[in-house]
């Protein structure tokens, strides 16, 4: 039944023509910052079947098409529903300023605002270097300076490689449908400067029925491809994950990787290395994940990309300086964290012997993009720090967060030996709810190992051994450890230990798909049944730790770097990226377009 409106609600519209009462959504949505002569789709969604003689679009006053150089096409029915849209693919606006869309079908009217902005004529920073810790939140960040840096008199004997930056900020992480995002949209913040919702990538969320077929936003990919610079994404998670996803990605749903794996072939993205190698084979492959018997494989190595799937293949790629594009695919799902690659030898490193961790990745990714003398952007995700937390498994988190410092400080050393012109940001997409609380100390008495956790002066420190040259020491399974906990977990048994075997898994679906702490850890001596937090039936239900809406810090040096400070959006991270870059195009090129008063 249709929503019929009251007299008062008429009235109240009538009065105000307030965009709540209009019955037009635009894409771009309101107040998007957009910057100048990027690419974007421009969409109108009516709310009925609509006149086409009455449909009226303007922008700063002028009929719409006169400013983006086009018309765009009216759909009657869109998805065959009783609903029509207007879509303009491709459009941009290359004179910044403010611009008011307006957008009426002859009975109701809506607007937005948009903010194009242009960045600077001449670029300060010939290359950037993005690091995300996917989930990275001060909890992680608090245990892993701990953990490597060890502390002396009550002081730290040393900073970590991301603490050691001269430009801080805090930035907010929700995205237009939520105050809690995921790594999709947090990620595509990052990537196109734009806000969106949970799972999408690349794309505003509109009532599209196809998941491709949303409103597209262009990502740094494509703006810096066309000024020549090279282009590289690196990870331990799959490559078609979120986050590395977000650089090349256009979907509403970021589970589409089929489709995602031939983004990053279309984009001609330049380095991309992590796992997930399944997505890329034939159906016809035994372990392909592929819906067709497109072999991708075949396609990057047909377009020049140099393959490599142990990480020794990858040094030897690197090295050799013919190779401009590098495609690596060291695993069948995730690359393995390194508490396991390099200490415990659990997960799948008994498969997959020869993975390179992520500063391992790093280093070749920038022997390879500095061939280009245009400059490159390189994205440096450290992603297992999110999947950990999602199972709460604290030292694997933790030991990842010490692998993402390392990468930092090799980055930082690269930067110096190469002239000092690379932007480098350190950042996280999200948080998750982790705090470091005490110790716990198996040399208190009893056997209740509620009563071994240390608060305050009983916390005192824990006695990890030193730490190696890369900041790890070579056990967790100490008699003092640190108490890393997380706020927000479904029900599961804590047993106050590291998890030797392999990764924690926390919660499982029973018969009746109830989500219910998983038994195998039921008799582990001192566990504790902790009752959850979080929704535990039906599609609700966690079967792991979730995010949090915590702000999250963003460490910054370099040219550009400067702009980096107080509280800022997560969009904003882009602009300082493309200012520091100067991405928007030259000022005498676009003069004609500036919007008639």
């Amino acid at each position: 039944m249709r929503f019929k409106p009251s007299f008062l609600t008429l009235a109240l519209c009538a009065a105000v023509l307030s965009t709540t009462c209009a019955a037009q959504t635009i894409f771009p949505l309101s107040r998007a910052d957009i910057l100048a002569g990027s690419h974007f789709d421009f969409k109108i969604e009516f709310d009925s079947v609509v006149d086409p003689a009455q449909v009226k679009v303007t922008i700063n006053g002028q009929d719409y098409a006169k400013l983006l150089g086009q018309s765009a096409e009216l759909i009657a029915r869109e998805d065959g529903k009783e609903v029509s849209s207007l879509m303009l693919r491709d459009a941009s606006i290359s004179k910044p300023g403010h611009y008011t869309v307006t957008a009426t079908d002859g009975k109701t009217s809506s607007s937005a605002t948009w903010s194009v902005y242009g960045t600077p004529a001449k670029r300060v920073a010939k290359n950037v270097i993005l690091f995300i810790g996917d989930g990275f939140s001060i909890g992680h960040r608090t245990a892993a300076r701990i953990l490597s840096k060890t502390i002396e008199g009550g002081k730290y004997t040393s900073k970590l490689a991301m603490d050691d930056m001269p430009y801080m900020a805090l930035l907010s992480t929700q995205g237009t449908d939520s105050i809690i995002t995921d790594s999709a949209n947090a990620a595509h913040a990052y990537t196109t400067g734009h806000k969106s919702c949970v799972n999408a990538l690349g794309v505003y969320c509109s009532r599209a029925a196809s998941t491709l077929e949303h409103p597209k936003v262009e990502t740094i990919t494509a703006i810096a491809k066309r000024r020549g610079m090279a282009i590289g994404a690196v990870t331990n998670s799959e490559i078609e994950d979120a986050t590395p996803a977000a650089m090349v990605a256009h979907t509403r749903r970021r589970s589409d990787y089929n489709d995602i794996v031939q983004m990053f072939y279309d984009s001609k993205i330049d380095v991309m290395m992590g796992g997930g190698s399944p997505n890329f084979l034939p159906k016809s492959t035994p372990g392909s994940k592929r819906s067709d018997d497109v072999d991708y494989i075949e396609r990057f190595k047909q377009a020049d990309y140099k393959l490599a799937i142990t990480k020794s293949e990858m040094l030897a790629a690197a090295q050799d300086v013919k190779t401009t594009k590098l495609l690596g695919l060291y695993n069948t799902g995730n690359v393995d964290g390194a508490l396991d690659l390099k200490f415990l030898k659990k997960g799948s490193v008994a498969k997959f012997p020869d993975q390179p961790d992520v500063p391992e990745e790093m280093r070749a990714a920038l022997q390879v993009l500095s061939r280009n003398k245009n400059g490159f952007v390189l994205m440096v995700e450290s992603a297992r720090i999110d999947k950990y937390s999602h199972s709460m498994d604290a030292e694997r988190a933790i030991y990842d967060t010490i692998m993402l410092d390392s990468a930092v400080k090799q980055a930082k050393e690269w930067a110096k030996a190469h002239g000092d012109n690379t932007l480098i940001l350190v950042t996280a997409d999200h948080a998750h709810a982790v705090s470091v609380i005490g110790t716990v100390n198996d040399d208190e008495p009893g056997t209740e190992m509620r009563n071994k956790v240390g608060t305050y002066a009983e916390a005192g420190f824990p006695n990890y051994p030193a730490p190696d040259a890369e900041g790890y020491p070579g056990k967790v399974d100490v008699s003092r450890r640190l108490r890393l906990t997380f706020g927000a977990f479904p029900d599961y048994y804590d047993t106050f230990r590291p998890f030797m075997d392999g990764e924690f898994v926390p919660t499982l679906r029973n018969a009746e798909g109830v989500m219910v702490a998983n038994e195998k850890y039921k008799d582990v001596p001192g566990a504790v049944l902790r009752e959850g937090n979080l929704p535990n039936k039906g599609s609700r239900g966690a079967n792991s730790g979730v995010h949090s809406g915590d702000d999250v810090v963003l460490t910054a040096m370099g040219p550009g770097a400067d702009k980096v400070h107080g509280q800022m959006e997560n969009t904003d991270l882009f602009r300082v990226m493309a200012e520091a870059l100067a991405l928007a195009p030259k000022a005498k090129a676009v003069a004609a377009q500036a919007p008639k008063k």
